[in-house]
């Protein structure tokens, strides 16, 4: 029996109340208004703001509200007044034409952004004696596949004028842009031996010495920051950008294995692929539903079967594929 001083209504289905209790069973109780709790604000989501200069020296420019890499690059052309196929690539925190900073798919939400631009267009003629060039391509997601490693005492190593962060632009006045790095990485493995070709290249648009190393240590105190933490702002080349935990350190090493495979199998570095392909591959029991889980994600690149296997050992049995 209930006691007639307990806060609260009822409501009796299909009768009157009286005295403010139900009478009959059956009966719905809704609470007084002083129980119901206010309704939460709705989450506000943070303003990611991130700020970018231009490699080779330029004021300190702004940019929000960009969901993949072409759209970043997009911004920050209107922020300088250039059209956005004059970036060639972006690094983080760093001027320098560094390769262990580029820009992937990842950004962190405290990173400082570099984008460096278009500078001196140069052909070289290579002869192919052998049948690696030992070159390691990757690419900008927006167009331009350019150098990310030079092996040494390999064929490219002793042409000078090829340098690191040159943008591949045409084969044998092929143009290449529009081409992903495995593509390009294709088409250098397939050119005959002992025949002369023609590359052209765009090297990144070089710093004035005057200019130091830039930092974050150039924002405003405080401004743009978000969070702490390593959360990352993840780009995809379809659907939104997401707020993520950045990766955990068997991520990151998984993922560098993965890479490492990526460069000798296939001529290419690319450490969103290598990440992309760590998430699939620990969704697998095994390799062969590894290869059926990269065929409908990345089918593309087409993964010869051995390099699959490889990949799920480095991942899912890292001290054994280290043997």
């Amino acid at each position: 029996m209930r006691r007639a001083g307990r806060r609260g209504r009822q409501v009796q289905e299909g009768s009157p109340m009286e005295n403010g209790v139900g009478q009959e069973p059956g009966t719905t109780e809704l609470p007084a208004a002083e129980d119901i709790p206010a309704p939460r604000p709705p989450r506000v989501r943070p303003r990611l703001v991130f700020h970018t200069q231009l490699a080779h020296g330029s004021p300190t420019g702004r940019i929000e509200g960009f969901t993949n890499v072409k759209e970043l690059y997009a911004k920050i052309a209107e922020v300088f007044g250039i059209s956005p196929t004059e970036i060639l690539f972006c690094t983080l925190n760093t001027h320098k034409v560094d390769m262990q900073k580029l820009l992937g798919g990842q950004i962190g939400l405290e990173d400082f952004i570099f984008a460096h631009v278009r500078g001196e267009t140069k052909e070289v003629e290579v002869t192919k004696t052998e049948d690696a060039l030992g070159l390691t391509i990757t690419d900008n997601g927006a167009g331009y596949a350019f150098i990310k490693r030079i092996k040494e005492g390999s064929i490219i190593n002793r042409i000078q004028t090829v340098c690191v962060g040159d943008s591949i632009e045409a084969i044998n006045d092929h143009t290449i842009v529009g081409c992903r790095h495995y593509e390009v990485a294709r088409m250098l493995r397939e050119l005959p031996r002992a025949q002369p070709f023609t590359l052209r290249l765009v090297q990144p648009k070089k710093a004035f010495d005057m200019i130091g190393q830039r930092t974050r240590s150039s924002k405003s105190p405080g401004e743009g920051r978000v969070t702490s933490g390593k959360e990352t702002l993840r780009l995809r080349a379809q659907g939104p950008a997401t707020l993520e935990e950045g990766p955990s350190p068997f991520e990151e090493e998984a993922a560098r294995r993965v890479d490492d495979l990526l460069e000798s199998y296939m001529g290419i570095r690319d450490s969103e692929l290598a990440s992309t392909m760590v998430e699939v591959a620990k969704e697998s029991p095994s390799a062969a539903q590894l290869a059926h889980g990269l065929d409908s994600v990345l089918g593309e690149f087409a993964f010869p079967q051995e390099f699959v296997a490889e990949v799920w050992a480095a991942v899912c049995h890292p001290k054994a594929g280290q043997e």
